[in-house]
């Protein structure tokens, strides 16, 4: 490095190569064989833009060694997916942060050609013209669900938000304060509602509210009463929540409609302790709900989507809502709702052929296997592990408070202070996230273990590969 004290005077960049003598650099000629020269020259400029800034602040100039350096990294960073594939080993079956409901290889293949193609998508084959996107999803979700009729948006945050700007743009929505909940991001439902223009109410208390309470707040004013389901959160103790029933009832003597936020999207109930206080969306919609939303990559299991079931006159009404044009789905998310719809109309059948769902019911002594099989092939890597009970989770912003028995195989350290051996962990933990297929695992209390709930048979030998390489990297030399 050259020392700033000698880049003085009024041309401090003098030592700085220009873009022409980068460009000419045998150094560099690799990269113009591999990318265009308007690539490699807009990133040769954006490195020496970076450098002044830095010299600027009284930082030396970098040799020029370590300028192409700069360079070649920030071209490999360009031309590296950021979107990676990762191997789920923390035991939470849809996960929020890893892209939520996993498709599975039968589902992309129903919906291959459709998205490999040209497809009729906004064209009608019959009348030989324009026709609807959501035709072809509307009749089974209808079957499915019980609805009058639906609308697919792009996610339910959107769905909620649609359905409070049309029905209560600058009239008051009441809803339970226990039930203001905060999504993914810090999105809250708040907020969603002062976006949507209308007013919120507040009644009741966090932990109780009665129907008396959504009663007295009613007034000239009121244009929806909103129920919101906890996905993500549970209140236990002292607690008491107007019904659904009540809300319907309510809604009915007063003629106001009745929307429920579900979030989670259970069509019908299988026969999964898990799932046996979850509200499913059929159930719910013959109580009399007006609409449900509901959300397409949680418990039913598909694309990113949010569902709007109800009442035909209120769904019409949706689709002429000149901001349901800037949330809808394309292709991609209604070829493959379609296909994972048809797969439910046989619901034994698609409970064995879903992902989340085999996750869910896979037997503890399968679990087991599993667990010893990985930690076998670490322990024939040079690992020093074993197999401990674990407890996974049927979703990361869904069942809140529901847990699966499961197994993990949990690394163990060759360090022999707690200290040594909780840096040890935590450093393999991040370092297993720069590997080129990251292998995200649990760092619980100093321990590093890997639920195999969420890895399927077929990813052991991987699996064992990327941690064991990790781990021997990380060991002291």
């Amino acid at each position: 490095m050259k020392n700033p004290q000698e880049q003085t005077g009024q041309n401090k960049f003098s030592t700085l190569p220009g873009v022409d003598t980068l460009l000419s650099d045998k150094q560099i000629k690799p990269l113009l064989e591999k990318y265009p020269r308007t690539l490699v020259s807009f990133f040769i400029r954006e490195t020496l833009n970076t450098i002044r800034k830095s010299v600027s602040e009284g930082n030396a100039i970098p040799e020029k060694e370590e300028i192409i350096r700069m360079i070649r990294s920030e071209i490999q960073a360009l031309v590296t997916k950021s979107l990676k594939p990762v191997i789920n080993a923390t035991g939470v079956i849809i996960h929020t942060n890893l892209g939520r409901a996993p498709f599975g290889e039968e589902l992309l293949k129903d919906a291959h050609d459709i998205l490999t193609g040209y497809s009729n998508l906004e064209y009608d084959l019959e009348k030989a013209g324009r026709g609807s996107r959501y035709v072809h999803v509307t009749k089974l979700l209808k079957y499915l669900t019980g609805a009058e009729d639906i609308l697919v948006v792009n996610n339910n945050a959107a769905a909620i938000m649609l359905v409070l700007r049309t029905f209560a743009r600058n009239r008051e929505v009441i809803v339970s304060r226990g039930e203001l909940i905060e999504i993914g991001g810090s999105f809250r439902m708040p907020d969603i509602m002062k976006a949507s223009d209308c007013e919120m109410v507040e009644v009741g208390t966090t932990n109780k509210t009665s129907i008396t309470d959504y009663l007295n707040a009613i007034d000239t004013g009121t244009a929806l009463l909103l129920k919101v389901h906890r996905s993500n959160y549970t209140i236990k103790g002292f607690t008491k929540e107007a019904t659904l029933n009540e809300l319907v009832e309510l809604g009915k003597r007063t003629g106001i409609p009745v929307v429920y936020d579900m979030g989670s999207g259970l069509l019908r109930k299988p026969a999964l302790p898990v799932l046996k206080d979850e509200p499913d969306v059929k159930t719910t919609l013959s109580a009399g709900i007006d609409l449900i939303t509901f959300s397409g990559d949680k418990l039913l299991g598909g694309p990113q989507a949010g569902i709007i079931a109800g009442k035909h006159d209120m769904i019409s009404k949706l689709k002429k809502e000149p901001m349901t044009r800037a949330l809808r789905v394309g292709k991609e998310t209604l070829s493959l709702l379609e296909a994972l719809c048809i797969r439910y109309l046989d619901e034994e059948k698609f409970f064995r052929f879903s992902p989340i769902y085999r996750m869910m019911t896979t037997p503890a002594k399968q679990l087991q296997e599993r667990a010893q099989r990985l930690k076998d092939l670490l322990m024939n890597a040079g690992v020093d592990a074993r197999v401990v009970e674990s407890f996974g989770q049927p979703g990361g912003g869904s069942l809140p408070g529901k847990t699966i028995k499961s197994f993990a195989v949990e690394v163990l350290p060759v360090q022999r202070s707690r200290k040594e051996k909780n840096e040890f962990c935590e450093s393999i933990y991040h370092n297993l996230l720069k590997s080129n297929k990251p292998v995200l695992g649990v760092l619980r209390k100093g321990k590093l273990i890997f639920d195999v709930l969420t890895l399927r048979d077929d990813q052991l030998e991987k699996t064992s590969e990327i941690i064991s390489t990790t781990y021997k990297e990380g060991l002291p030399t």
